[in-house]
């Protein structure tokens, strides 16, 4: 199974006219690629499931939340849609993003963490931030992802020293990596294959951040219920 080499040629006249009057004269031929991307979209869950725990995959509509955003375009001019690991025992997930014009990229980390989760990852790096590092550096892993983006702090947050060697990693507020793709992977036959080796390569990251937000500072599971630990 591939992406459906018609679904990029539908995007791209769709971001040309982008409007309820185009979209709805060609809603039938949308409504028949969303059927064979969301059949993509399971297989890459199985392929997953089949290297990590997944819990629930989540595809995005096309219509856009225009109330308070200044574009007023109807519609998004890609498909997308999050892989979530399964809770509580796993944290993070994956994230696939269709676009033509060479913007198609997969994702992997933390987009929205909460408050709790990021001072809770902030104090375990200021205590210790040679096993991260050492995890985010990894040729292998470096190969595939490169280096961490997502929205950072321009000073120290409240409570930790400007000047601590971890600042650059402290002051992170999301911890996201990113992979792009050319529009020809993405229509090729092994484009999963291709997925699944980078998402399994990002997998000493998102285990490792699983081990710290299920744990306190001092190594105890946050996870016990009935005296069970999950």
């Amino acid at each position: 199974m591939k992406i459906p080499t018609a679904l990029f040629a539908f995007l791209s006249e769709l971001k040309t006219a982008n409007n309820r009057e185009w979209f709805k004269a060609h809603k039938a031929e949308f409504k028949a690629l969303e059927t064979e991307v969301k059949a993509f979209y399971q297989l890459v869950a199985q392929g997953l499931s089949e290297h990590d725990r997944i819990q629930s995959t989540k595809a995005y509509r096309i219509y856009r939340d225009i109330r308070f955003s200044k574009d007023k375009t109807p519609y998004k001019t890609y498909l997308s849609a999050n892989f979530i690991r399964q809770k509580p025992a796993l944290r993070g997930g994956y994230y696939l993003h269709l676009e033509p014009g060479g913007n198609s990229f997969i994702g992997a980390g933390f987009w929205k963490p909460e408050k709790k989760d990021l001072n809770r990852v902030r104090k375990e790096w200021e205590l210790d931030d040679e096993e991260i590092r050492a995890i985010i550096t990894a040729k292998d892993f470096v190969e595939h992802w490169g280096e961490m983006r997502g929205q950072t702090l321009k000073t120290a947050p409240r409570g930790f020293d400007r000047d601590h060697q971890a600042i650059d990693l402290i002051n992170h507020k999301q911890w996201i990596f990113q992979h792009k793709f050319t529009d020809k992977q993405v229509l090729s036959e092994d484009f999963e294959a291709l997925i699944q080796r980078h998402f399994k390569a990002v997998r000493p990251f998102v285990d490792y951040m699983t081990d710290v937000l299920t744990t306190d500072l001092n190594g105890v599971s946050l996870l016990e219920e009935d005296g069970e630990t999950y």
